[in-house]
């Protein structure tokens, strides 16, 4: 039987929340798993920095494309089958991977598993912002999920490779997916889709596209979006790799602050929506590329144990950036435009954004990781640049 929403008791919505968070936590599980190990897969192919890179962004390239359609689906058949769906087709295309007998099968397998893990943040992102009035700390809270799952992949995947190697090693993400679907089809119940009787192809006029897409506001938080989304994807793809390759860490150090990194992202997270509630979106995102730079600046001078520890926690407080820029997208949609319009956002800014991927790996092959991360840092650095003029100015975007 179907629920709406208004009939949720908030114990249930707050059981919604923490199944959705399981959920992120998986679909960025089944994603990270592969980056502690790409030593071992392109020493297995024989294969460069920059293939590895190509691989990558091609899986978050298919990650982004799915964030538009996930929405209009949610809204044509409700968000319970969307999320069980991302769900299990992680797991099992996390078995592709694990099979993988040459490189090319191996890139189909990223691909597919970026696509059908990018059906669950928007319809859970919309959703919750749906059944929640501080959507800033419910954002937060759903974001955790991410960097919880950046803490115990690296911890998880280098235990396992180290001993196995990196096929069983991926293979714990289906284990893990698996766990949570049944949690996930035990616990949520059927909701009510918010438009059963619209058409897809309603939904995916150009008019209305290029209309949301053309609003001032929409494309300066887009632009925020792409460039913090970029340096996210890249240093969720190379940062063990960076900290063996340039500074010569062991991968069980690396793998450490690895997790740090996440750790931090995931404990603040509810911090930075918390912010963005009380004292505004922008003071939130400014605090976060602060603290990003300044994390991402200690990890290329890489010079002392408990330097690299604190610039490993700077750039996870900076890389929570989400909980502050989502809720700035929301505030300038209406009810009815968030499951198409924060959907749409999503794909836009992450097809750009997915070439951060390889763009860092083609600059450490071709120069060094510390101007590769450099890069990264600079880019930041634009972000607050945008920040500063739009209030200096009062543009009001």
């Amino acid at each position: 039987m179907n629920i709406s929403y208004q009939s949720m008791d908030w114990q249930y919505r707050d059981t919604v929340l923490a199944i959705c968070t399981l959920a992120l936590f998986v679909t960025v599980f089944g994603r990270l798993a592969i980056s502690p190990v790409v030593p071992d897969i392109a020493a297995e192919f024989e294969i460069s920095n920059t293939l590895i890179g190509i691989s990558l962004t091609c899986m978050w390239l298919a990650y982004a494309l799915t964030q538009f359609p996930s929405g209009i689906l949610a809204d044509r058949y409700g968000e319970r089958l969307i999320i069980l769906i991302s769900v299990a087709g992680t797991g099992l295309t996390t078995l592709i991977l694990v099979v993988a007998p040459s490189f090319s099968v191996f890139v189909l397998g990223t691909i597919l598993l970026g696509g059908v893990a990018g059906l669950h943040y928007s319809v859970a992102t919309t959703l919750l912002t749906r059944i929640y009035d501080d959507i800033g700390t419910a954002i937060g809270i759903h974001n955790s999920g991410a960097p919880l799952a950046g803490l115990a992949t690296p911890v998880i995947i280098s235990w396992i490779a180290v001993r196995y190697g990196w096929r069983p090693a991926i293979f714990s993400t289906a284990i893990v997916a698996f766990l949570v679907f049944g949690l996930a089809l035990w616990k949520i119940r059927p909701i009510e889709p918010s438009n059963p009787d619209q058409s897809m192809r309603e939904q995916v006029q150009l008019e209305q596209i290029l209309g949301l897409l053309s609003r001032p506001p929409v494309v300066f938080t887009g632009t925020i979006a792409i460039i913090v989304e970029f340096v996210w994807q890249a240093v969720a793809s190379f940062l063990p790799a960076f900290l063996v390759q340039q500074h010569g860490f062991s991968t069980t150090f690396a793998a450490i602050l690895f997790g740090l990194y996440f750790l931090s992202q995931g404990v603040l997270q509810v911090g930075v929506g918390a912010i963005a509630d009380r004292f505004g979106r922008d003071i939130a995102i400014g605090i976060c590329m602060t603290s990003a730079i300044a994390g991402l600046l200690l990890l290329i001078q890489g010079s002392g144990t408990w330097l690299m520890i604190l610039g490993a926690l700077l750039l996870g407080l900076g890389m929570a950036w989400g909980a502050g820029v989502f809720p700035r997208l929301m505030d300038r949609l209406t009810q009815d435009e968030r499951g198409f319009g924060f959907g749409l956002f999503r794909t836009v800014y992450m097809t750009i954004a997915a070439a951060g991927s390889v763009v860092v790996g083609l600059l450490a092959d071709l120069f060094s990781w510390t101007v590769s991360f450099g890069f990264l840092t600079v880019l930041l650095v634009g972000v607050c640049l945008l920040l500063v003029v739009n209030a200096l100015f009062d543009l009001g975007y």
